[in-house]
Order: structure tokens, then C-alpha cells, then sequence
């Protein structure tokens, strides 16, 4: 009788030591999780921070790449200044290559993923959006620039003068897949 009362003993504080290390490793790692999720959300906010100002910068350089060049362009004057320019349009194009690196960045910490923090979730949902728009106002001012350089070789044809067309591989997107072009004029 008193072996099995001391092995009954064992037995349940083998029991009690296994549910408590279990439920201590419960715990541990709900705090791991928690922590990980933490830091996550501050990465998150921290690029978004980063993405917002660089989309600023956009902003701020298409304004005055219409006013400088897009709008009311002189035929003679694109001819004179063609290489500055390009260049600004060259310029224009990292700033949007520059938006492309943080959004993989977005991508890889907002896909299938929801956070506690509201505001973390709506800087996940909006991302998208603000992203096709650059890229669609980039194609669609890239669009405009050539069809001046166009009607430009027309007129500077007697001069002897053939301006080149911007490249680019960029086209037009609908990166949240909403079936909208977002940020694509006159669409």
C-alpha cells in the first residue's frame, strides 16, 4: 500500500510539473509572439513613415516637372534644354523606383496579415492605393511628355531636329486589383 501511495504521489507531481512547464511554455511564448507582433507594426509604421515622405517627394517634383516642363511646353525650348530634361524625367523615375523598394517592403509585412492596431491595418490597406496612383500619374505624365515631343518633331522638322521619346517599362497598374486605374488620367 505505501508504494502505491508513493507512487501515486510521483505520478501526479510528475503531472503537476509537466502542466505547469507546459503552461509556463504557454506563456513564454504568447509574450515571443506578442513582442515579434510589436515589432512588426513598428516596422511597419516606421516604412510607412518613410514610403509617405517619399511620396511627398513625388508629389512635390511632378508639380514642378508640369510647371517646368509638361505644361505649356515651347517647342524651341524643349529642343534648347532637351538633356536637362531628360534628366528631371530620369530623376523622376528613381524617385518612383525609390516608392517601389518600400512598397516590397509593405508587401512582405501587410499581405494576409491583420494587426491589434488600427492604425497599423489602415496604413496596410491604403499603401496600395497611394502606390498605383504614383505609378499610373508617372506613366501617364511620361504619356504626355511624349506626345509633345511628338507634336514638337513635327514642328521642328524643317529646323532638322528629331527629339527622342522618354522610355520607360513602367505601364499602367492596378496594383490592389480593384479593377480602377488608379491615379490614370482620363480613364
Amino acid at each position: 500500500m505505501k508504494i502505491n501511495k508513493i507512487a501515486y504521489s510521483l505520478l501526479g507531481l510528475s503531472f503537476v510539473l509537466i502542466m505547469s512547464g507546459g503552461f509556463s511554455l504557454f506563456v513564454t511564448s504568447l509574450r515571443n509572439d506578442k513582442q515579434v507582433t510589436l515589432n512588426r507594426m513598428e516596422e511597419v509604421n516606421g516604412i510607412f513613415e518613410d514610403f509617405s515622405a517619399t511620396t511627398s517627394i513625388f508629389e512635390s517634383y511632378r508639380d514642378d516637372l508640369y510647371a517646368e516642363v509638361l505644361q505649356g511646353i515651347v517647342c524651341d525650348q524643349l529642343a534648347t534644354n532637351y538633356t536637362v530634361v531628360e534628366n528631371k524625367l530620369s530623376n523622376y523615375e528613381n524617385i518612383v523606383d525609390e516608392i517601389d523598394k518600400k512598397v516590397v517592403k509593405m508587401d512582405k509585412l501587410c499581405d494576409e496579415v491583420y494587426y491589434p492596431d488600427s492604425s497599423v491595418n489602415s496604413k496596410c490597406s491604403n499603401y496600395k492605393n497611394i502606390y498605383e496612383q504614383v505609378v499610373n500619374y508617372f506613366v501617364s505624365d511620361v504619356s504626355v511628355y511624349n506626345k509633345n515631343v511628338s507634336q514638337c518633331n513635327v514642328d521642328l522638322q524643317q529646323a532638322g531636329i528629331k527629339l527622342k521619346e522618354y522610355k520607360t517599362k513602367k505601364k499602367y497598374i492596378d496594383y490592389n486589383e480593384d479593377k480602377k486605374y488608379e491615379g490614370k488620367e482620363g480613364a
